[in-house]
């Protein structure tokens, strides 16, 4: 094989996942280049090289510092992997800059931005006859008049993620869930007495717990061709303000159906590269809806390669050896954490998958996101099991707590 280096844009649990596919697959470690080497990231070996740039998200530090790096590591393929919504959006941007020093799979910038933002993202699947939440919006001139098409609760977020992650106020939260007119007044208010001023998205609340959700993974090819899809159905999320919507324990699960209809939509908008869908199962209609789609591989997505589907090796095969792929549906049972055993057998309400999650533990068909064996040293196994005990506590601090408050 050509000797390549895997070079991941970020540095938080995402990114250590998929070093730790590229470990698995190809003993080869990567290079993270990141605004700030977040916690995930540090003490690990399987990172050959990380570099800082705290200004990587403007254009013209993001191209210099990347063919900068690029001119260091002459002779080598470089493997460009966006691991976060805003690097795909300045990949896309600076493709031109860019192409001749990485190979990298990402759609144009008209398809990102059609369907990064959540707004556009309803419009497509309103196109293409996918199933979403009622949804409005409201902005920084409206919030307080806006009326609601739906009634309370209702799901407030950021239509612009990457705005929304560099602005703060007391008690932010990834998501809000506002259970009436007073407190959604109350939550808007401090999300716009921030620097925040795009749009926020306004959607009904699909009941059911957490494993109503799904979480859909893909990767489609140069030729715009789906590769590989993998379905999880998640046990539990987490519960910290900023984790809000990511999970905490997934089980691989399997839908043709839908996933039939995801490989349509996405052939159909000539996409490129990792995608990842996040939706819930709404008992009153029988559907899916789609919540939003991400231009890039989940933060979960290492449970693909856990359960048998290493997502390094999609991407390889088609940007660095070249290699003819048909569709790849994944289709293992496995089990995937990133929270300790305890916690989930403490929350999850469903007795029978938590025994499904305990079968597949017992049988050793079960991965931890951030402990990997080949990356051990005392610094990382000292970090890890501090986290997963913060894990208990921070859970029932927060469990619940999707509203203005601590």
């Amino acid at each position: 094989m050509t000797d390549f280096l895997p070079v991941l844009l970020g540095s938080d649990a995402n990114v250590y996942g998929m070093a730790r596919s590229f470990f698995e697959e190809y003993a080869v470690r990567s290079a993270c280049i990141c605004k700030r080497r977040l916690v995930a990231t540090q003490n690990t070996r399987l990172l050959a090289e990380v570099a800082e740039e705290p200004c990587l998200e403007e254009d013209a530090v993001f191209v210099s510092t990347l063919l900068g790096f690029a001119k260091r590591h002459a002779g080598r393929s470089l493997l460009l992997v966006s691991c976060a919504d805003g690097y795909t959006i300045l990949m896309a941007r600076n493709r031109a800059a860019l192409q001749n020093a990485y190979r990298m799979a990402c759609p144009s910038l008209e398809t990102v931005l059609a369907l990064d933002m959540k707004e556009r993202f309803y419009a497509a699947c309103e196109a293409h006859g996918l199933a979403y939440p009622k949804t409005a919006g409201c902005t920084a001139e409206n919030y307080k008049t806006v009326e609601l098409p739906f009634d309370f609760p209702c799901i407030i977020k950021p239509s612009n993620s990457m705005e929304y992650w560099n602005c703060s106020f007391a008690h932010k939260k990834k998501v809000f869930l506002a259970h009436s007119r007073a407190e959604f007044d109350e939550i808007t208010a401090a999300i716009y007495g921030s620097s925040y001023r795009d749009s926020l998205v306004l959607q009904e609340y699909i009941p059911g717990d957490d494993n109503c959700m799904r979480v859909l993974n893909c990767y489609s090819g140069q030729d715009g061709k789906v590769k590989l899809m993998a379905l999880g159905r998640p046990l539990l999320e987490e519960q910290t303000p900023e984790g809000i919507g990511n999970y905490a324990a997934i089980l691989s699960v399997r839908d043709d159906a839908l996933m039939e209809k995801i490989r349509a939509f996405l052939e159909d908008v000539g996409w490129k590269g990792f995608s990842n869908f996040d939706m819930k199962y709404d008992s009153r209609t029988g559907e899916y809806k789609l919540f939003e789609m991400n231009p890039r591989q989940g933060r979960s997505s290492y449970f693909v390669t856990a359960s048998g589907y290493n997502l390094a090796k999609w991407i390889t095969e088609d940007l660095i050896e070249g290699k003819e792929q048909g569709l790849t549906i994944a289709n293992a049972e496995s089990l995937w954490m990133i929270a300790p055993f305890g916690v989930i057998r403490k929350y999850l309400a469903d007795k029978e998958l938590l025994r499904k999650a305990e079968a597949l533990r017992r049988a050793g068909k079960c991965a931890h996101q951030l402990f990997c064996r080949e990356d051990f040293s005392v610094k990382r196994l000292a970090w890890y099991l501090k986290s997963q005990l913060n894990y208990y506590r921070k859970t029932a601090r927060y469990y619940g707590n999707k509203g203005l408050r601590g």
